[in-house]
């Protein structure tokens, strides 16, 4: 009879232990964040980006989707591009009313939002490594290139959705995301070599082109894998999702002293990151969308957490936060008051 209790004993131990965490459990509750609707998509959704009454989303195989969200319980899809594009949509970036799409191995491809309705294919761009990541920087296109560090297109003085490229940078690793502050300091992800720092400001030029030999300003290791990272526009402070390492939070102030002042373990994939008034949104794949309050940059605090699928992409404006399922499609959350 001992044997037996000591055996179920055991059972108990070991599948409480095996058992993941839900991610309601947490917080005590959602902090207020509710999902007010989602939107299915043909493709599996990856990034998100907003302007206004409109999200535009990367879904995998499936193009561009443009959303109305006009009214966030009642959005809907305008359109969708994907005749011409070619690749796998991961990551995207707007300049006016044109969409710049990383296709990974494919390169960038380039769609005319002018009319939401009907979305255009305009041009494909190709090359030999793999584009991660898209950012406008004024009148140039940054692309995050992997292995191949960064790329500069120069977007001015060609028609719009066409890109003339004017140089390249190598970073300590695999170039993964990108976040640009208002004094122009880029932050960039480098995987598994943890994050770089490079002041646009004095980036040499040489007739228009961007000179290969400008390195990096600063760097540091950060543990798991840097994947993307977000800082406010006026701070020097880097919130950055590390894989299974969750966020990670970095000052960058001195850049001959840059150093982690905090984190937040969010067992879960931090996989994309976002910031507004004071709060953090991360992604977290499987443990949906996570809130954490940043009023002290050094101890990130969880407030809200909303169970999506397989949450990846984010974008977030006053109202709401925008997600990109890869299962659900385009989830939009209300942001409470507070």
């Amino acid at each position: 009879m001992f044997k037996d209790l000591s055996f179920i004993f055991c059972c108990v131990i070991m599948f409480s232990c095996a058992k993941p965490v839900d991610p309601e459990s947490l917080t005590p509750g959602t902090g207020g964040y509710s999902i007010v609707a989602r939107v299915p998509t043909p493709g599996s959704a990856q990034d998100v980006e907003v302007m206004d009454t409109l999200a535009f989303v990367a879904q995998g195989e499936g193009g561009l989707a443009v959303v109305s969200v006009a009214d966030g319980a009642r959005a809907r899809i305008l359109s969708i591009c994907i005749d011409g594009v070619r690749g796998y949509s991961y990551k995207l970036a707007r300049r006016d009313s044109i969409i710049y799409i990383a296709a990974g191995g494919f390169g960038i491809n380039t769609i005319n939002v002018a009319r939401p309705d009907t979305a255009a294919f305009v041009a494909h761009y190709g090359g030999a490594s793999s584009t991660t990541d898209v950012e406008v920087f004024g009148t140039w296109l940054l692309e995050a290139k992997g292995e191949a560090g960064l790329r500069f297109d120069a977007l001015a003085g060609v028609d719009p959705g066409y890109v003339d490229a004017r140089g390249s940078i190598l970073g300590p690793g695999y170039a993964r995301g990108m976040a640009i502050t208002a004094d122009s300091m880029l932050a960039l992800t480098c995987g598994e070599m943890g994050l770089a720092i490079y002041d646009l400001r004095d980036i040499g030029r040489v007739e228009g082109f961007y000179d290969a030999r400008k390195r990096y300003d600063a760097w540091i290791d950060l543990p798991g894998y840097a994947v993307d990272v977000a800082v406010p526009e006026n701070q020097k402070i880097a919130y950055v999702a590390c894989g299974t390492a969750g966020v990670q939070v970095v000052d960058f102030s001195d850049t001959a002293n840059v150093r982690v002042i905090g984190s937040y373990a969010t067992r879960g994939y931090a996989k994309e990151i976002a910031y507004k008034n004071r709060r953090v949104y991360v992604t977290t794949e499987l443990r949906g969308l996570q809130i954490l309050s940043v009023e002290n940059p050094a101890a990130p605090t969880l407030v809200g957490v909303v169970g999506t699928s397989y949450a990846l992409g984010l974008a977030v404006d006053q109202r709401y936060v925008y997600v990109a399922d890869q299962d659900e499609g385009l989830v939009i959350v209300a942001i409470p008051q507070y």
